[in-house]
């Protein structure tokens, strides 16, 4: 196949509706909106229901939203056993494994489950007992 027979595929290039050009192309006169009513002479906003309260105003607001809140991707003490002894974890080497697939503000270190191996784990925040347990199985924590 040469580059002068190319051809776009069957359909993809359908012709443009031109309405409002007189009673023969179909669409014509009233250029396919009907007669008369709220459709034919203006639009309408997003949302809006006929005058009836929209949707998003009959439903009550509660709170708010914090726009500076820190969202931490979390890893449990289990997660962290399935490396091998003296083994420097960091969020690069946690995504590198594939344990954590987004970092979002940092990585938090829970305590949940028990640690048999020896680390040196550098994360953005741990639990009081994440770190009680990572120094008692003779390794390392230290907040970056």
């Amino acid at each position: 196949m040469k580059l002068h027979e190319l051809t776009p595929a069957e359909g993809s290039r359908g012709v443009r509706n031109r309405v409002g050009r007189g009673t023969s192309s179909g669409n014509g006169k009233t250029s396919g909106r009907g007669q008369k009513g709220q459709k034919a002479r203006g639009k309408t906003r997003v949302g809006f229901e006929g005058g009836q309260m929209p949707l998003y105003r009959r439903i009550p607001k509660r709170g708010f939203t914090n726009i500076n809140r820190k969202e931490y991707a979390i890893v449990n003490l289990t997660t962290l056993n399935q490396f091998d002894d003296g083994t420097e974890v960091t969020p690069a080497f946690l995504i590198e494994n594939g344990v954590v697939k987004n970092e979002k503000s940092g990585i938090k270190i829970l305590g949940n489950g028990q640690l048999t191996k020896k680390l040196t784990v550098k994360a953005s925040k741990f639990s009081a007992s994440a770190v009680s347990a990572i120094e008692a199985a003779g390794g390392k924590t230290e907040v970056i």
